[in-house]
């Protein structure tokens, strides 16, 4: 049976919509999950956090005429249970049965592809600068991008696709017009919404000089960048940085004291170097990252406040609610940035973990190579971004 051919649960079921569900998440309060998607798809992704209980019992499970009782037996009784499922089809049906036997449970709407459409705002408030930053994050993956307002112009850097239409509205809320959408690199997690963005808001899509030689196909006009280049915006400028390493292409972008680091470097971790020339050139790209955090981002003032577009289960957001560090503290509690370089590259190469889902095709569409429509570009980018090293052991004790 698929999950859209569950009937109507007997007994009444109410729903949580993802943004509730996330609320109640992000304000610290205890939440319980039932999570009834297949075991191996609930381990490759699923929703969690320290004030998070998550159990997974399979759907199937639950569909013999009388099921056993050991099935409820693990989602305790005395506190609100939410049922999740893929869709939003199987959960309402097995939070019936749940109901019917007096727990008190809901259900998310529209399961884990709901939850994927969460995007909440936070302001850098230890930015250094007088520009206003805020940091957009995606809880089902970790995805951030940013909003940087100057005056009465924006800059939206590493858009997402699937939140395309939100980016210049935000900008319009601050006073001003979105004037540029910028990628750092030619991303493998996530459908970059550049070119959406730059079609619904007639803004200029600008990517670093050295993607062209991965192969980008666009139909529509792009500006590229060299290390060095600035972007006027408003009263501010966008500072170029070819920051190399996850990529041949990565580049930061620094606004005053602010640099927006892409996958190179994570509050976190360290970016992964496998994804675009694989095993083979995973040591070359590892070194050049080393040399890339040392000379480039290290050397940087310790005050330097550092935003990636990613943040991973270990990361812990600051007192303003963004995931962003210093220079300064990721230098000290970082281990791995006080490596010298060949102990460097064994461990980022020692534990890597699974590569992104999907991530050629990703990777394809990013580059113009795939044609990829809105729906399928949401159904491709679902699940963990997987773009850091392993996180293990990457802290200071």
């Amino acid at each position: 049976m698929s999950e859209s051919a569950f009937p109507s649960p007997d007994a009444e079921v109410e729903s949580v919509t993802p943004d509730e569900l996330y609320g109640r998440i992000d304000a610290g309060n205890e939440v319980t999950i039932l999570d009834v998607r297949a075991t191996d798809e609930y381990e490759k992704w699923h929703i969690d956090g320290e004030n998070v209980e998550t159990i997974n019992v399979p759907y199937f499970e639950y569909l013999a005429d009388d099921p056993d009782d050991e099935l409820f037996e693990p989602v305790p009784t005395d506190e609100e249970v939410t049922v999740l499922c893929a869709k939003g089809g199987s959960s309402e049906y097995i939070a019936g049965l749940f109901a019917e036997r007096d727990y008190d449970v809901n259900h998310l709407e529209d399961g884990m592809k709901g939850w994927a459409r969460v995007l909440e705002r936070k302001e850098i408030e230890s930015a250094n600068t007088d520009t206003t930053v805020v940091q957009y994050q995606r809880p089902s993956s970790g995805c951030l991008s940013y909003l940087v307002v100057s005056d009465d112009e924006a800059a939206v850097i590493d858009p997402l696709r699937a939140f395309a239409d939100e980016y210049a509205a935000d900008a319009s809320e601050r006073d001003a017009d979105l004037r540029y959408a910028i990628d750092t690199h030619v991303h493998a997690d996530h459908v970059s919404g550049l070119r959406a963005v730059a079609d619904v808001s007639n803004v200029e899509a600008v990517v670093p000089a050295p993607a062209e030689a991965r192969g980008i196909e666009y139909d529509d006009s792009y500006r590229t960048v060299e290390d060095g280049e600035t972007l006027e915006l408003g009263e501010t400028e966008i500072e170029v940085l070819h920051t190399p390493g996850h990529t041949t292409e990565m580049t930061s972008y620094r606004v005053g004291g602010v640099l927006f680091t892409g996958d190179g470097l994570f509050t976190e971790s360290v970016a992964r170097p496998d994804l675009e020339e694989g095993d083979d050139g995973a040591p070359e790209a590892a070194g050049t990252l080393y040399d890339t955090l040392q000379d480039r981002v290290l050397s940087l003032p310790d005050d330097t406040v550092v935003a990636p577009a990613h943040f991973g289960d270990s990361a812990t957001a600051a007192e303003d609610g963004t995931y962003t560090s210093t220079v300064g503290e990721l230098r000290d509690s970082m281990a791995v940035l006080s490596m010298d370089r060949g102990e460097f590259v064994e461990f980022v190469l020692s534990d890597m973990p699974p590569r992104p889902s999907n991530y050629e095709d990703i990777i394809a569409t990013n580059l113009g190579q795939r044609h990829t429509d809105d729906e399928e570009a949401f159904e491709l980018e679902l699940g963990p971004n997987n773009c850091a090293a392993s996180q293990d052991s990457l802290t200071s004790d």
